[in-house]
């Protein structure tokens, strides 16, 4: 099943993992307050995540960073390998910065805030169940200033590697993001999901990067999104 279609009365199935029973029962109710969301499987640690989501292959699992056993990078690692209709999002706080840029290789594509908005848990876990990216401002910026370098150094990179893409391509990237999905994207821009799909692909290959994640870091860093 794929993300949600309030027209045919789908939800998105998710997994949630965290050695924290609390934050489970926190991050279930407010997913549960969506309407939309179905928690299929809830697991304590990343070995166990791991095999409940070859069970039950979910639309999206959402992965505490810390956990005993297999931590949430190896398991999202593997998730992402053995169940490639699944979609991964990290729970993360600020603490958690070097861990959050190492997730960038690992198949991850959203990164929400354990202690951020719930409209914002919400709307990331729908974005990534959808096929797009969701990082959440507060930690792009933080793990942007954490990325090593300079900040000024990598705006400037960030920039110039942007100039090479077309007007188009930065428009795609700067609604990349912003954590839209394709069919979003062919929406605001009025294009068909087929077109979009191809900006999409030509701006990761010209930007050299592996998914649409590491693009929002690009698009962060250039300026693109405020």
């Amino acid at each position: 099943m794929g993300a949600v279609d309030d027209a045919a009365g789908r939800r998105i199935r998710v997994l949630l993992a965290d050695d924290e029973a609390m934050v489970r029962a926190g991050v279930g109710a407010i997913l549960a307050a969506g309407g939309d969301f179905e928690i299929v499987a809830e697991a304590a640690d990343g070995r166990e995540a791991v095999t409940l989501a070859r069970a039950h292959r979910p639309d999206v699992a959402l992965l505490d960073i810390r956990m005993p056993r297999l931590d949430g990078l190896a398991a999202a690692e593997e998730i992402t390998a053995t169940v490639p209709g699944t979609a991964v999002a990290m729970l993360t706080t600020f603490s958690e910065d070097a861990y959050v840029a190492r997730a960038l290789g690992g198949g991850a594509t959203g990164f929400l805030l354990k202690s951020g908005d719930p409209h914002e848990l919400m709307a990331g876990v729908r974005a990534v169940a959808d096929g797009a990216a969701f990082l959440s401002p507060k930690v792009a910026r933080h793990v942007i200033d954490g990325l090593g370098g300079g900040r000024l150094s990598r705006e400037a990179a960030a920039r110039q590697r942007v100039a090479a893409l077309t007007p188009r391509e930065r428009e795609v990237l700067g609604l990349v993001g912003a954590g839209l999905s394709n069919p979003e994207i062919a929406a605001r821009l009025h294009l068909v999901e087929g077109t979009v799909k191809a900006y999409v692909s030509a701006v990761l290959d010209r930007l050299e990067v592996k998914n649409r994640v590491q693009a929002a870091i690009v698009a962060y860093e250039a300026g693109l999104l405020t």
